[in-house]
C-alpha cells in the first residue's frame, strides 16, 4: 500500500485522499519541466493531482500558478498541500474541468501529465480510472485547451506512455505546434523506454533537442543522470 505522505527536501505531498500518487515519471516530469520554463510569468497545471507539479515548478520558479484538478478530493488534499507549502501566495487551486472552466488568462507555460491509458487494464475503483483513463480527458480534447491557453511565445511540457508519443506529437503538429525537446526515459539499459517528455510551443525551433533518461543502472542503483536531476527535491 502507498504511504499516505512523501517527504521532498522543501515540500510534503499528502496523497490519501487522491487517485493519483506520487510517482518516478511524474517527478521526473516535474524536475525537467522545471529546468525549461525559461522566465514564465503566468504557468498552468492541467490535472494538479496532490498538486505535486505546481510545488515542483513553484520551488525553482516565481511564477504564478494555476492549477486545475476534477476530482473534489483530489483538489481538496492538493489545497492542503499547496497551503501547507512556502509558495501558497503564488498557485492558485481551480476545482473543476479544465474542458469548461471559465479561465480568464493566457498562460506563458502549461504543464500536464494527463489520463492516458485508453486501453489498458481498469481498475475497480472509478476515481483511479477516471485519473489513469482518459476518460475526462481525451488527448484531442487536451490539444485543445493548450491551442487556447498557451501564448504565442510560450510552451508546453507533456508526460506520455512511449506507445502514444508518436500520436500525440502528430496530433500537435496538425494543431500549429513544433516539438522543441523530447527526453525519452527507461527503467534501466535492459528496458525498453516506456514513457516520453516532450516540449512543444508555437516557434519553429531550429533543431529539436533530443535526450535519454536511465533511472537505474544494471546494478539497481540510481543513475547519476537521475540524481542530478532530482537533487534539488529529494536525496
Amino acid at each position: 500500500m502507498p504511504n499516505s505522505f512523501f517527504r521532498f527536501k522543501q515540500f510534503t505531498i499528502h496523497q490519501d485522499k487522491s487517485a493519483m500518487k506520487v510517482c518516478t515519471d511524474s517527478c521526473i516530469l516535474g524536475a525537467w519541466t522545471a529546468n525549461h520554463l525559461n522566465g514564465a510569468n503566468r504557468i498552468l497545471d492541467v490535472g494538479s493531482g496532490t498538486g505535486l507539479l505546481s510545488l515542483m515548478l513553484a520551488q525553482k520558479s516565481e511564477s504564478h500558478i494555476d492549477s486545475i484538478e476534477l476530482d473534489p478530493d483530489s483538489a481538496a488534499q492538493a489545497q492542503e498541500n499547496i497551503l501547507a507549502s512556502p509558495w501558497s501566495a503564488r498557485i492558485r487551486l481551480l476545482q473543476g474541468n479544465v474542458l469548461h472552466y471559465p479561465l480568464t488568462a493566457d498562460y506563458d507555460f502549461i504543464i500536464c501529465n494527463p489520463p492516458f491509458f485508453e486501453s489498458d487494464l481498469r481498475s475497480p475503483l472509478e476515481k483511479k480510472n477516471k485519473a489513469k483513463h482518459n476518460e475526462t480527458l481525451t488527448l484531442d480534447e487536451l490539444i485543445v485547451v493548450l491551442r487556447k491557453r498557451l501564448n504565442i511565445a510560450g510552451n508546453f511540457s507533456i508526460l506520455l506512455p512511449q506507445h502514444r508519443s508518436d500520436y500525440f506529437e502528430k496530433l500537435a503538429a496538425e494543431n500549429g505546434f513544433f516539438l522543441c525537446r523530447k527526453l525519452i526515459v527507461r527503467q534501466t539499459p535492459a528496458h525498453q523506454p516506456f514513457r516520453s517528455i516532450c516540449l512543444f510551443g508555437f516557434q519553429n525551433p531550429e533543431g529539436m533537442n533530443l535526450k535519454e533518461l536511465i533511472i537505474k543502472n544494471e546494478n539497481g542503483k540510481y543513475t547519476g543522470e537521475f540524481t542530478e536531476l532530482m537533487v534539488d527535491y529529494y536525496d
